[in-house]
């Protein structure tokens, strides 16, 4: 867990220097923090509403102790064990097998889980991708994402105030090549996408380790894992076809039409997920 640690703080050093670097090239000082501000309202906003968005946009509907006693009772076995306040709980009306966590911080947190994957896995399973929806709380994953979230958006605010203003001229009185300029306003905000990615990746392995801590039990995170995996990419989740930018917070992509690889994935290679869980057994 300590390395996933250490690489998100590294992507998350890599997209602040990526966005000082290109700041100051393209706008200076003063573009810079306007870029900044800009981005950075947006994300606060989304920090603090989003997860009641994104609740609505799935049309998931709370549960508790009497509506879905065996599940809401899992959840509020595994919070104790992980020494959080009770989270939210809800289901979704969804055929495709998946789960996310959202809410800004512990106190304010909120779990879901489809119909289709609480029908596919077993008890045990069920309970291991719940410790880690439960871990992306503990570890305040929506926070980080949406710092980074933030950056990024100001990476790209600058880019297209560059091109919307020809970039190359910054408020320190120094001139940037044409061509270079236009170079940056391109590569930059892809840089700074793939940096989002690989924080997101690296925030998924985190949760792994964390919830089968949480479970005391890798070996169901992962037989969860491949079974969601299995049926995910054909059973389509419209919602998330409709919302690309929500597939992020589930724990398999629910997208049916994967078309990127490698670093523009937003989770990491499911194989390789459930070998470092196999790896902790014992």
């Amino acid at each position: 867990m300590l390395e996933n640690w250490f690489k998100t703080t590294i992507l998350m050093a890599g997209i602040v220097v990526l966005f000082a670097t290109v700041g100051m090239l393209l706008g200076g000082k003063s573009g810079m923090m306007i870029a900044l501000l800009f981005a950075g309202a947006m994300n606060v906003y989304a920090y603090w509403f989003s997860d009641k968005a994104v609740l609505k946009m799935y049309n998931a509907q709370q549960v508790d102790a009497s509506s879905a006693p065996e599940f809401y009772g899992m959840v509020a076995e595994l919070a104790q064990r992980a020494g959080l306040p009770m989270p939210k709980v809800y289901i979704i009306d969804e055929p495709q097998p998946n789960a996310f966590a959202t809410g800004r911080n512990p106190e304010h947190a909120a779990v879901a889980a489809t119909t289709g994957i609480i029908r596919i896995l077993s008890p045990r399973e069920l309970r291991g991708v719940m410790a880690h929806e439960l871990a992306h709380v503990k570890h305040r994953d929506i926070l980080i994402s949406t710092m980074s979230a933030t950056v990024a958006g100001a990476i790209s605010a600058i880019a297209q105030f560059g091109m919307l203003f020809g970039g190359g001229h910054n408020n320190d009185e120094r001139n940037v090549n044409p061509v270079v300029a236009i170079l940056i306003m391109i590569v930059a905000p892809l840089a700074a996408m793939l940096i989002q990615m690989a924080i997101s990746r690296s925030r998924e392995f985190g949760a792994d380790a964390g919830g089968a801590e949480i479970s005391g039990d890798p070996v169901a995170l992962a037989d969860a894992l491949r079974k969601i995996e299995a049926y995910a990419h054909g059973v389509p989740m419209h919602t998330a076809e409709l919302h690309p930018e929500t597939a992020q917070m589930m724990i398999i992509n629910p997208l049916t039409a994967e078309g990127v690889q490698g670093l523009f994935r937003t989770h990491p290679a499911t194989a390789e997920r459930v070998a470092k869980l196999l790896a902790m057994r014992g």
